[in-house]
């Protein structure tokens, strides 16, 4: 690697330094050729510590690799190479050996010394301080990361004590579901009991991380999986179910929306944190998603973990596998393998660990007082005043006659809504109780969010400035035909097509139950009643 001027002209200034303080100095083995980890002092230059603040210890074992390349070199070689190092290497610009070792030629050249070879440069600097390396190359942040000491880590006495949540981008390129062309990667929502390392329950989409995949991935942990698990044609047992006591996340944007905070606090459930920069702490769910993603790596169509693994493989070429038949091979991975398999850390399988850590528990586990209401708890709000033609979000109204009395006053009311359809929001009552509001025109048709605001993008170029909610969905009805006729030709267009199928077609459309008059499904089936006209 070769240095620039600016840097070779720091360098020479910054060596001619050091030379001028060594040769005041008796000399010494390098200040990086330690082989423990003490830490730097640059307070104290009597303890042996140079100028640019890096302690020098002058002792070496005799039996070191760095002593026996040593006697093959003059103490003035030595010196050359020592001075190097500090100058050089541990530039911010974190220059390579190969800069050092031209220094070093430079250097013996100019003093009529022999040059030194590429291998015993490399061997001083092999022999170094790795911490105080670090340290001066990349910054006190990277080397406390790599080297600083592990203290601490989750842990936890019982079920659903502790449960930890995370996100990642499975190795694994799927098809649609229509004409089997590759799509896309799609996100993995995971959660890990930390007691019992059972997996919680998981989320599959394509869409990126939010607060919509966290709020899914929590309600099936939290409910039971048995209809879950017979939907999807699984025999097998996953008995995870039940109101965690700490949900542990890390600091993503989507972990610390309001909905999510709302909703945990609703239901008794503690939001705690990673330490920024400290990675270790989320090591239960990093594993799990490991363990998983390495059982991923065998399917057709996988990405592998790197780039030089994989080779010639074509990943797009050979996915077969539609994001339905992901998920159920990803449940079928969880309950007939991974919680059977005796787990490297408990010595038993999660399975076994799950009864025990639910013998464990000092009290039975909590289900949400109301299913139906669970998922909308954890659902994004707004708060919107109740105008007297409806309730205004996204540029779209909505309306129900049980607004009337609350239409024109003077408080706002927390709105809840769906990413996934926006044809109902869920109004909050005073009282507490939620009412299902439509659109006010019945007319209009189910649309996603990402749909409206790719109409109202599209709008926006067009120098539309006033969007009304009509040419919203005259929009987006103009931008589902030319999908649905481009959707065999090009990748993208088959990715919004299945995005906007599955997302308008996933089960239990609305959360919450419609409340209706108890005496309506009594005359369902009664035939209409003769009428008697009256002049």
């Amino acid at each position: 690697m070769a240095i620039d001027n600016h840097l070779e002209a720091a360098a020479i200034d910054r060596f001619q330094q050091l030379g001028e303080n060594a040769r005041a100095e008796t000399h010494a083995p390098s200040p990086f050729l330690c082989l423990d980890n003490q830490k730097i002092d640059a307070k104290s230059p009597s303890d042996g510590a140079c100028t640019c603040g890096i302690s020098i210890h002058p002792n070496l074992s005799p039996d070191s690799p760095a002593e026996k390349g040593r006697g093959r070199l003059s103490v003035d070689q030595e010196d050359a190479i020592k001075l190097a190092i500090e100058a050089i290497y541990c530039a911010r610009e974190r220059p390579s050996v190969s800069a050092v070792h031209d220094h070093v030629l430079r250097v013996c050249h100019q003093r009529g010394l022999r040059p030194p070879s590429w291998k015993a440069v490399k061997a001083r600097v092999d022999q170094s301080d790795r911490r105080q390396l670090v340290r001066l190359r990349e910054g006190a942040r990277a080397a406390q990361q790599l080297f600083g000491p592990v203290v601490g880590e989750y842990s936890a006495q019982y079920a659903l004590q502790v449960v930890q949540i995370d996100h990642t981008l499975v190795d694994l390129f799927i098809v649609d579901a229509v004409s089997r062309q590759p799509l896309q990667r799609p996100w993995l929502t995971l959660g890990i009991d930390v007691a019992s390392r059972m997996v919680t329950g998981f989320f599959l989409s394509l869409e990126s991380p939010s607060s919509t995949s966290v709020a899914l991935a929590i309600q099936q942990m939290v409910l039971p999986k048995d209809s879950w698990l017979a939907s999807r044609d699984i025999e097998a047992e996953w008995p995870v179910f039940g109101l965690p006591d700490v949900i542990h996340l890390d600091n993503g944007r989507e972990f610390h929306g309001k909905a999510l905070v709302r909703g945990a606090a609703e239901h008794g459930i503690d939001l705690q944190y990673r330490p920024v920069a400290r990675p270790h702490y989320g090591g239960h769910i990093e594993r799990l998603i490991g363990t998983m993603m390495g059982a991923v790596h065998l399917l057709p169509g996988s990405t592998s973990s790197d780039l030089s693994s994989r080779g010639v493989y074509d990943p797009q070429k050979h996915a077969i596998m539609t994001l339905d038949e992901l998920e159920r091979w990803l449940a079928l991975q969880i309950v007939g393998r991974y919680h059977a398999d005796i787990h490297s850390a408990l010595r038993l399988p999660p399975n076994t660990a799950w009864q025990d850590a639910v013998s464990a528990r000092p009290h039975r586990r909590r289900l949400p007082y109301d299913e139906h209401r669970f998922l909308l708890d954890f659902l994004p709000f707004e708060e919107r005043h109740v105008r007297r033609d409806g309730v205004h979000l996204f540029g779209l109204r909505y309306w129900d006659d049980v607004l009337s009395p609350l239409a024109g006053g003077p408080g706002k009311l927390c709105v809840r809504y769906d990413p996934r359809d926006l044809s109902t929001v869920f109004v909050e009552a005073p009282e507490g109780s939620t009412w299902p509001i439509p659109f006010a025109n019945l007319g209009w048709p189910r649309i996603t969010l990402g749909e409206h605001r790719q109409a109202l993008a599209l709008l926006r170029q067009r120098g539309v400035r006033s969007v009304d909610a009509d040419l919203i969905f005259k929009t987006i009805d103009g931008q589902r035909r030319i999908v649905e006729m481009a959707s065999r030709q090009t990748r993208s267009m088959r990715r919004s097509v299945e995005k906007r199928s599955r997302a308008l077609a996933w089960e239990g459309r609305s959360p919450g139950p419609v409340p209706c008059r108890e005496d309506e499904e009594d005359f369902v089936d009664l035939p209409p009643l003769s009428v008697e006209e009256w002049s």
